[in-house]
């Protein structure tokens, strides 16, 4: 990995660590792709159960690196190209599916101003934990974009169709407080106390039913988009899987026995 992401697994968890923190966690092209590479990397390792994202210093992330994307701007004017917009292709849709997709729960620790991309990270993310001094803001149209990085699916997936338009529409900071009052937060901390809470949450899942978590991330994604109908079937075939895990068997049997289960992730 690029010093720009820090990656450690330890006990069942992989925190993924964005560190430009002179650059507010922005964004260029190779802290992408070493953030893909991490994302991938934790869910290829069967020993990892549970990913933490989050970032160093006084953002999460503020999407993409102004400067180099002026650079990138300059070049296709001169070739009379369009490149400047593959890294959406390339890098900000993969990165949001390997957090959304990944088999195992991402939890966000948002630590400070989460915007545009960064922003799209914190939402593909299946639980944020936010610093009392943090704040959202999509920022795409004021920089006369459309937006990218999962915006459109799991803004109105996490606040309605109304409120994401307006969230869109009229890019504004979001503080923590309000986050958690439109649903975007799930937990708001004192800034103090983020790391600490946000590596319990996360320890506390690496060392749950890991197979379960994965159904559970693939029903709620396909529900998301399908009928009562469609979905309940869905279920049924998530829920065979689940059950035939050793940590299920195992669960029943402690649960029999009036235990405490613990689960192997298996």
């Amino acid at each position: 990995m690029a010093d720009t992401v820090l990656y450690e697994v330890s006990d069942g968890l992989a925190t993924i660590t964005l560190n430009r923190p002179d650059a507010m966690n922005a964004l260029d092209t190779g802290t992408k792709a070493a953030l893909l590479d991490a994302l991938r990397s934790a869910a290829e390792d069967r020993a990892v159960r549970a990913v933490l994202l989050t970032g160093t210093g006084r953002a999460f992330c503020v999407g993409q690196d102004l400067k180099e994307h002026t650079a990138a701007l300059a070049a296709d004017r001169e070739r009379g190209t369009n490149r400047t917009w593959d890294t959406v292709r390339d890098h900000y849709s993969p990165i949001v599916l390997a957090i959304a997709e990944m088999p195992k729960p991402v939890v966000a620790a948002v630590n400070g101003a989460a915007a545009g991309a960064g922003a799209g990270f914190a939402f593909a993310a299946d639980y944020r934990v936010v610093a009392d001094t943090a704040a959202f803001n999509t920022a795409f149209a004021g920089v006369a974009l459309a937006g990218d990085s999962g915006v459109s699916w799991t803004l109105p997936r996490l606040v309605g169709h109304g409120r994401a338009a307006d969230l869109l529409l009229f890019p504004r900071n979001v503080s923590a407080e309000e986050a958690l009052e439109l649903g975007i937060a799930n937990k708001v901390v004192p800034a103090a106390e983020l790391a600490a809470t946000a590596a319990a949450l996360a320890r506390r899942l690496a060392s749950g039913p890991t197979v379960a978590y994965a159904a559970m991330k693939k029903a709620l994604a396909y529900g998301a988009e399908r009928s009562l109908r469609e979905t309940l079937g869905t279920e049924e075939e998530l829920q065979a899987v689940a059950g035939a895990s050793e940590d299920h068997g195992a669960a029943v049997e402690s649960f029999l026995r009036k235990e405490r289960p613990t689960f192997a992730g298996r």
